[in-house]
Order: C-alpha cells, then sequence, then structure tokens
C-alpha cells in the first residue's frame, strides 16, 4: 500500500480555499517563517478518501474484531450514545459561556446534566461529592494523590509513603511521586492479595494514602478490603481505590462503604465512551465528605430552586486540572449510558463482565497454566509458561491472533506473572465470539514455534524487531513528489 505521500503529484489540490474576507495580516516575522514550504502531499479529494477509507479497514477496532484487552475494557458501546453527544444543543455551545454575565442561563441544559452525572457517580461509589473535570484516568488518579497530600497538609501533617501493591498499575506509583511521595510496594500472596502480614508491617505513621485496585488487576476482588481500610485509617491514612476496573462490582460494591475515601472512575472503560487512539478520556474523582473541599474547580452546583451554577472559588481546592469542565462529550455518552441501562442494567453488565471472563477461564485452563486457579471477576490472567518451555513466548502468540482478525490480549502484565496473558472479554461478547476466541487460543498453543516466530504472516506489516525499532528511531517524512 502506497503512503499518502507517495501518491503526491505536484500541483494536484483536493480543496479549493474561499477568498479571503478579512483584510490581510502583516506578514510573520523571519524568525517565526518557515524557511521552506511544509512538505505537505498534493493530492486529489479522491485520493485522500481512498488513502484514509483504507487505512481504516486495516485497524483493529471494536467494531470490526473481538478485542480481549486485559484491564482496558475494550468494549462495543451504544451508538445511541454517540448520538446523544453529537446533539446541536451539546456540540454548539461554547466552553466558556458559563463563565460570562448571564451565560449560565443559556446552558442549563449541559450544566444540569453535568451535575446529575456528579450525583449518579457519588451514588454509585457511594461517596459524597464528584468532580467530572479530570480528563482521564491517570489524572484522575494525580487529582486524587494531589487531594491526599492537600488532606494531610491542612491537619498539619506532612506525611512521606503511598503503599502500593506489586500487581497495581502503573499509573498508581507514577501518580504518587508526581504528587511528591515515595513509593512502597507490597507482595502478592498465594491467594492473588496484597499480604495483609507485609502490608501492615510497611504501614506506619509516615503513610500517607493505600492504594488499591479493585478488584485488582489479576480480576481478584479482596475480601478484607475493609479490613485493610480500618488498619490504614488508624494509622492516619487514606485510602484510594483505583477504580479502572469498576465496571466489575458496578451496582455490587460501594467503594465508600468498604472504607474507601477516594476513587476515580474511567468514563472510558466502564462507561460507554470511545477508547483508544490516544483519547479522549475521561476519569472523574469522587470522594467523602471530609476530602470535598480539596475536588478540582470549577464544579456545577445547584441552587434550591434547581438552577446550576458553577463554583469557581474554593480556598482548600486543588484548583483546575484542564480549561474547561473535563470532555463534555465523553460525559454525555456516560450519562445516556446510564440512563439506558438504569441501575439494573448496569448491575447485569457487571454480572455478564464476570461470567464471560469465568467461562474462558475454565476452558483455556488446559491449555495454559492459570496465573491463580481460582474464579475471578472481570478478567482473568494466564502464563504461557507451558509453551515457553518450546521456545514460544506470550508475545508470539499475541501475533498470531492478529492473522486469525483477534486483537492480542494484554501481554506481560501484571508483572509478576511470567508470560503473562490477560484477558477481558467484556460483558459485550456473545458466546459465539467467546468460542470462536477459545479455539484461537488453542490453535496457537498447537501451532510450531517457527509459525508463531513468523507471525502476522497476513498483514500489510509482518513481524517488527521493535526492540531495534525503539532503538534507531526514524521519524522522518519522505519529501513531496
Amino acid at each position: 500500500m502506497k503512503s499518502i505521500f507517495e501518491k503526491s503529484r505536484k500541483g494536484r489540490k483536493g480543496v479549493r480555499l474561499p477568498l479571503s474576507d478579512v483584510p490581510p495580516a502583516e506578514p510573520l516575522s523571519e524568525r517565526l517563517s518557515r524557511p521552506l514550504p511544509a512538505a505537505l502531499p498534493e493530492v486529489s479529494e479522491l485520493d485522500v478518501v481512498r488513502h484514509f477509507t483504507r487505512l481504516s479497514s486495516l485497524n483493529f477496532s471494536v467494531d470490526g474484531n473481538f478485542y480481549p484487552l486485559g484491564s482496558c475494557t475494550m468494549k462495543y458501546n451504544p451508538k445511541a450514545a454517540d448520538h446523544a453527544a453529537g446533539l446541536a444543543g451539546f456540540t454548539e455551545l461554547h466552553p466558556l459561556l458559563p463563565r460570562l454575565p448571564g451565560g449560565e442561563d443559556f446552558c442549563q441544559g449541559a450544566l444540569t446534566l453535568i451535575w446529575e452525572l456528579q450525583e449518579i457517580l457519588s451514588d454509585l461509589t457511594g461517596m459524597t461529592a464528584t468532580s467530572l473535570q479530570p480528563l482521564a484516568g491517570a489524572q484522575g488518579e494525580l487529582a486524587g494523590t494531589l487531594i491526599v497530600r492537600a488532606w494531610h497538609s491542612a491537619q498539619g501533617s506532612q506525611r512521606r509513603y503511598v503503599i502500593v501493591p506489586d500487581t497495581s498499575h502503573g499509573t498508581n506509583p507514577a501518580s504518587a511521586a508526581m504528587a511528591g511521595y515515595d513509593v512502597l510496594t507490597v507482595s502478592t500472596g498465594p491467594d492473588g492479595l496484597m499480604d495483609e502480614a507485609e502490608f501492615s508491617s510497611r504501614l506506619g505513621s509516615d503513610t500517607a494514602a493505600v492504594i488499591l485496585t479493585c478488584p485488582n488487576t489479576l480480576g481478584f476482588y479482596n475480601p478484607g478490603v475493609a479490613r485493610i481500610s480500618e488498619l490504614a485509617h488508624r494509622a492516619g491514612a487514606l485510602m484510594y481505590c483505583d477504580g479502572a476496573n469498576f465496571n466489575a462490582i458496578l451496582g455490587k460494591v460501594k467503594p465508600a462503604e468498604v472504607g474507601f475515601d477516594i476513587v476515580h472512575l474511567n468514563l472510558h472503560k466502564t462507561f460507554a465512551t470511545p477508547h483508544g487512539g490516544g483519547g479522549p478520556g475521561a476519569g472523574p474523582i469522587s470522594v467523602t465528605r471530609p476530602l470535598a473541599e480539596f475536588l478540582p474547580l470549577p464544579r456545577v452546583e445547584r441552587n434550591d430552586d434547581g438552577v446550576c451554577r458553577l463554583r469557581l472559588e474554593a480556598p482548600s481546592s486543588i484548583g483546575s486540572l484542564a480549561g474547561a469542565y473535563g470532555n463534555f462529550a465523553v460525559l454525555v455518552r456516560a450519562y445516556a449510558y446510564v440512563l439506558l441501562q438504569g441501575l439494573e442494567g448496569l448491575r447485569e453488565s457487571a454480572e455478564k463482565a464476570v461470567l464471560n471472563a469465568n467461562y474462558l477461564r475454565i476452558l483455556l485452563r488446559d491449555c495454559y497454566e492459570s496465573a491463580y486457579d481460582r474464579p475471578c471477576l472481570h478478567e482473568c490472567v494466564f502464563s504461557a509458561s507451558r509453551q515457553a518451555e518450546k521456545g514460544i513466548r506470550a508475545l508470539d502468540i499475541a501475533k498470531y491472533l492478529i492473522d486469525l482478525g483477534i486483537h492480542p490480549p494484554t501481554t506481560y502484565f501484571p508483572l509478576i506473572v511470567p508470560e503473562a496473558l490477560m484477558i477481558e472479554p467484556t460483558e459485550t461478547e456473545s458466546r459465539e465470539t467467546l468460542d470462536e476466541f477459545v479455539q484461537a487460543m488453542k490453535a496457537a498453543a498447537a501451532a510450531s514455534p517457527d509459525r508463531l516466530h513468523r507471525a502476522p504472516v497476513n498483514m500489510p506489516v509482518s513481524r517488527l524487531d521493535e526492540v531495534l525499532a525503539a532503538r534507531r528511531l526514524d521519524l522522518s517524512f519522505p519529501e513531496a513528489q
């Protein structure tokens, strides 16, 4: 397939710009001007349409392929939510309108949606208050750890450590470090849960917070989380719930009820928004009552008369994380999804996600080594250690699945599982699709090492030397012809 630059022909145009209807601007200074024109391809409209249509057909997407990417929840999302986000009443609003004098009166619908979604998420998590401003789960985590720091500072305490298990998402220690904390890591026990004895030995008066993914990245819910929370609170630490896997306990467990003080949610996982391609995302953060004053600004509040207004000032707030009020179109999709499902539908989605993951766990455990052979929640983790004895690695299996039209599951995570294959089928896949995936995984387990080492062989791009590609970056573009 030719690149768009290879299709370029000098003088060919795909668009005709209208004549300018404003006075010409002063020319840019030489310091700000390019010495040469941008090397953009010169192609016709038809060439552009065909090029990008072909490219899109080469991409893996939830609309076209099974996407069992563990801990990322690449599930199909209803198009009704996309339709709601595209309504003119939402898309044509300027994001700064509520800040103008009288501007709030012209966007009560949007502000009411934000307020109601805040209340819905607070109810689902058992928390008191929610901010929708964080633009991704990682930013929500950072907001949470900044709230931890602000809380302890307000108590006159300067603590040093944040505790995380060794199965945590990489963003957990990263967020803690960005907030200025040192990280203490606790090992996983033989049951796939954080070792409580080791946790107790690391917990102390210098502990600022404990960050637990609930359920964890092995797919297990920790039944001792309330006990862990009690120990943390007794030491004066806060409990932070990484809610990236909230889709497994949605409508079943409210984090606040088992002792968590803070939780972030990935709307682009649990609540029907597009995921992948670098965004957009949304990582709302919910907190208990003592922490509400530290939430980022602005926040939407509703007066007794039902009118929604922006709260722009709060002395203890950690400040703003974005220019406006979060990724608004993502919030609209999440709101529409909740209304479509209702509480019973949300609970059923969690039940089906758990059922599907355990279905795969049972059908594949004869071919692959179970990391921990016990019932899981939303995702199951296998090890390709049996295959590794024949010279086949998890990466080889992942590449082979591409040839079969299936997006690979997550590989090599959690880090504590050798040759890890983390599989999350989500609640949206049918039994027929899951059965096809099982057959593909069994075929990979039975394939010859040579075949797997060459995979993928049916794609436009075959096996790459990824280490070499990372070390010898070639980011140059050919000059247009």
